[in-house]
């Protein structure tokens, strides 16, 4: 019963902070008529609390065990983050990493930073899913760097082909906030 009042409130932040009707154009090129800047929510103090520790929750339930959980910057840093201090609070390692959009120029040319080395089992997690790009960007990075990727988990799914396309990719998407939970609430 807790799990679900938590998930309710997680819906309902989302909703107020991050949902908006309109007219935009989304990183893909597409438009639509809401917009969902999960940034708002990730990256506020209940929404850390609760994105922590329902994350962890949803790695359970999905049997995902991972070393170390992250994804593409900036939409996925606030979650893994979140996830992990969560997980070190119940005692558990879980350490987190970023993938960059570019190599960096100086120093290392590093594309993933973080304690990420040998051959890791990662969860790559995202802000908002509705593509799925973002998330199989950073799967590839991954995997290049030699990482074992067991599954996606998104705060948001906006229900627009990227858990299909995911699939494509012989990957599973686990979402904590769906855009039909996020429409039943207006």
């Amino acid at each position: 019963m807790h799990e679900n009042n938590e998930r309710n409130r997680l819906i309902d932040l989302v909703y107020r902070r991050s949902y908006r009707r309109g007219d935009f154009i989304l990183a893909s090129g597409a438009h639509s008529n809401f917009y969902i800047d999960a940034r708002l929510t990730t990256m506020s103090g209940e929404g850390q609390a609760l994105i922590g520790k329902l994350g962890l929750i949803e790695l359970d339930r999905m049997g995902w065990h991972p070393n170390l959980i992250g994804g593409l910057t900036l939409g996925a840093d606030p979650v893994a983050y979140a996830i992990a201090h969560h997980a070190t609070l119940e005692g558990r390692t879980l350490d987190a990493f970023t993938v960059r959009k570019e190599p960096k120029q100086h120093g290392t040319g590093r594309v993933i930073e973080g304690p990420f080395s040998g051959a890791p089992q990662v969860v790559i997690v995202e802000d908002v899913v509705t593509t799925g790009e973002s998330a199989l960007r950073a799967a590839k990075a991954v995997r290049n760097a030699g990482g074992i990727v067991m599954g996606v988990l998104a705060v948001v799914d906006r229900q627009e082909g990227g858990r299909e396309k995911i699939a494509q990719e012989g990957l599973e998407l686990a979402a904590l906030v769906t855009l039909e939970e996020l429409n039943a609430r207006g």
